[in-house]
């Protein structure tokens, strides 16, 4: 059983893989955290709860118990109000205009399975077995609030999905200020917190420190998850390492603006908050009605960050994802973009798909400029019609066309964003999201689409609805290319302008079900400049991301090192793309290039009617080689072996989930002079399998060289003096090692 409730000391205690949490009643009222970390043989904790008076700073809700203070106890879900001057998880202003709190236990209920949160992205069962949910009511009788805590404890992950409600059970309205989806009070402060910042093109870059005094905090009011800062934080010991040390993580399922705090107290306690950014939020509660919050995963692991990372992956991967593309491999696909820009016709599009087809590619996608008049950026966004002077014969004569080639179409759309130059915004100006006197900022030449309307999902849904229906398409890149400013809502009244960021949220969750649902075999991808929304919220409905505007082999290492922290390898979208590359104007080889891209979702971004016939051989070459091991590449554990900041050398691992088979890959920045050998120690093998060695390196041409047939070695050896790295000669070099077991 995941979740036990022992009577006598008021302890609940869920148990999610290899993961105890314990909450604890205090004095029958509060609801208190006491433990989360390795699994726990018993059932209860001995050790009675203590608390030390503090001065009067700390004020004392009980008269007889000068002792107790909540300001001071590790509360499982804290508010304003009643002595906790901490930084609260839920906020509400009452009918007489104050925010004070006292929310007291009610009840509790254990249901099996795992219930599903109405309009909103979350993990899933698939059988009741798999996990069990308490959930704990907590009521506030003077205005009438319930709040519905909502704890899943997974029986094969060490994870504990969070989820909160509230209800207005009273007969006025409330106003919904802050409504925060997790918090834990941990017992000390000795973390370093580990997150994912960057901005566009170089997203997700790993960032360690210290936690000390005061906040730590990640967060977006942008509208989206962002670029800056991804919905993901990690709080590791000191010691803590790749392969060894305790680490929690937490992330929030979630697109729109979030909020994740580690707040530490004068008394050396961390108060670790996730949820929807409070900033510009309100949400107005009538009587009768009810909110729910996005869900919160929080991950442990005594194995290090590769063993939170594989917590992570395992999860995400199969109880996020969802869909018929969830499990199945992926398309090798050439996009058109970084060939062509908004200049082709049908015939240059044919011509690149006839040479891609050539080369054993197996999906073209179309991107940007084949709809309205759009030869730039400036125009024909929401005018989602083909344009007849680039595709005479309209999407279905292209995509017959390509699939005589013996291809499959993919097309791009940016379904949430408007052109000011278009016919749709001459028809409806109001439909954009705009504050009324104020001006109406633009990105790209864009303006965003107000999803909070019902009318503008109707029309838009129409418009994709009738596209998809036109032509076979087999896949969509569903792109987002700017931030939210001047947000409000035409449809809203005053009282609820401060609704309207979480309201598109939520319209656009409705819109992506309902497409997702209608079009099935059509596999989708999110893309928001690259990374810009590569978060939970979104993988729930698009299987994959694409994950950085920058395809640039170098700069991607850190940041596909940096999103493999908590996404999987199948979320990762990765292409070959030409060089000098288009955003950092580096030369790699093309070897080199395609050994970063196999780190995920592979493709292509390049002119493939410019190559060379050495250059299309080694295509072929590399698209064999990962249709090999594509499998492995989705659904193995991933091991970061050299992380990019530790040395010029990165390396990586994928292994079968039978431990049978492995990809090793090594990418070598700077060429060193008269340099030392080096021996890669591998991980995750069958210390007693014996195992057949090949490797793949490139050659002094940088292409991959045919793979050599090394030796046979077994585990324990492989892991204790490790695999030798050849010498690299020149910069950006690498290698790839195939291990199978015999």
């Amino acid at each position: 059983m995941s979740i036990h409730f022992d009577e006598g000391s008021g302890q609940f205690h869920l148990r999610a893989g290899r993961c105890s949490y314990v909450m604890q009643l205090l004095k029958g009222r509060w609801l208190i955290h006491r433990y989360i970390g390795p699994a726990l043989a018993g059932e209860v904790l001995a050790q009675p709860m203590t608390w030390a008076g503090r001065p009067s700073f700390s004020a004392n809700p009980l008269p007889d118990d000068g002792q107790l203070s909540t300001d001071t106890v590790p509360q499982e879900f804290p508010w304003y109000g009643s002595t906790d001057l901490r930084q609260p998880a839920v906020e509400v202003l009452a009918p007489s205009g104050a925010s004070t709190l006292d929310l007291r236990y009610a009840e509790y209920r254990i249901l099996a399975g795992k219930p599903r949160l109405t309009g909103l992205p979350a993990t899933y069962v698939e059988q009741d077995h798999e996990a069990q949910t308490l959930e704990i009511d907590l009521v506030d009788a003077l205005i009438g609030l319930r709040v519905t805590l909502s704890f899943t404890a997974w029986v094969e992950h060490s994870v504990i999905a969070r989820s909160v409600r509230v209800y207005n059970e009273g007969d006025q309205s409330l106003r919904l200020r802050r409504l925060l989806s997790l918090s834990v009070d941990l017992p000390d402060d000795q973390y370093d917190y580990v997150q994912l910042a960057g901005t566009w093109a170089r997203e997700r870059h790993v960032q360690r420190g210290r936690l000390s005094s005061g906040e730590h905090r990640l967060e977006s009011r942008r509208g989206a998850s962002s670029h800056a800062l991804n919905p993901y934080l990690a709080l590791v010991r000191p010691e803590t390492t790749e392969t060894a040390g305790e680490a929690l993580g937490v992330t929030l399922v979630y697109s729109g603006n979030f909020m994740i705090s580690a707040d530490v107290d004068p008394y050396r306690t961390t108060r670790l908050l996730v949820g929807m950014n409070p900033f510009d939020f309100e949400w107005l509660l009538q009587p009768g009605e009810r909110f729910q919050a996005p869900e919160a995963l929080l991950a442990f692991s005594a194995e290090g960050l590769t063993g939170l990372s594989q917590t992570w992956h395992r999860l995400l991967r199969t109880r996020l994802a969802r869909g018929a593309h969830r499990d199945r491999l992926r398309p090798v696909l050439i996009n058109n973009w970084e060939a062509t820009y908004f200049s082709f016709d049908r015939d240059t599009l044919v011509e690149l798909a006839r040479s891609a087809a050539e080369l054993g590619i197996s999906l073209f996608v179309l991107d940007d400029g084949w709809f309205g008049h759009r030869d730039n950026d400036r125009s024909s966004l929401g005018d989602w019609r083909v344009d007849p002077r680039k595709l005479p014969g309209g999407l279905d004569d292209l995509a017959q066309e390509i699939k005589r080639a013996g291809m499959q179409m993919g097309l791009w759309f940016e379904p949430e964003m408007i052109s000011p130059d278009s016919d749709l915004y001459r028809a409806h100006p109001d439909w954009c999201l705009h504050v009324e006197g104020r001006g109406r900022s633009q990105a790209r030449n864009q303006l965003i689409l107000d999803f909070s309307r019902a009318d503008v999902r109707a029309a838009i849904t129409q418009m994709l609805r009738e596209v998809l229906h036109s032509a076979p398409i087999a896949y969509v890149k569903w792109d987002m290319n700017r931030n939210m400013t001047e947000i409000g809502s035409a449809s809203l009244p005053p009282e609820r302008q401060r609704e309207t960021a979480h309201r598109y949220m939520l319209g656009l969750y409705e819109v992506l079900e309902q497409v997702t649902s209608e079009f099935p075999e059509i596999l989708f991808e999110s893309c928001s400049g690259g990374g810009g929304r590569f978060d939970a919220g979104m993988l729930h409905y698009m299987p994959q991301t694409w994950t950085s505007d920058d395809t640039d082999a170098i700069a991607r290492l850190a940041i596909q090192f940096g999103t493999s922290m908590v996404y999987p390898a199948s979320a990762m979208g990765a292409h070959v793309s030409a060089v000098p590359n288009h955003q950092v104007h580096r030369v790699t080889p093309l070897a080199t290039r395609a050994l970063v891209a196999m780190m995920g979702n592979f493709g292509y971004e390049l002119d493939v009617r410019r190559l060379t016939a050495a250059d299309r051989a080694e295509i072929r070459t590399q698209i064999e080689l990962y249709k090999e091991i594509q499998p492995l590449i989705l659904a193995g554990d991933l091991y970061r072996l050299w992380t990019p900041e530790s040395g010029q050398r990165t390396a990586w691992m994928y292994v079968s989930g039978d431990q049978r088979e492995a990809v090793v890959t090594v990418v070598q920045v700077l060429a060193e002079p008269n340099p030392p050998v080096q021996y890669l120690r591998l991980r995750g093998l069958d210390p007693q399998r014996e195992y057949e060695l090949t490797l793949v390196q490139t050659d002094d041409k940088g292409y991959l060289q045919t793979p050599a047939l090394l030796y046979r070695a077994h585990g324990d050896e492989l892991q204790g003096s490790g695999l030798e790295v050849p010498q690299l000669a020149g910069d950006f070099r690498g290698a790839l090692w195939r291990l199978r077991g015999v």
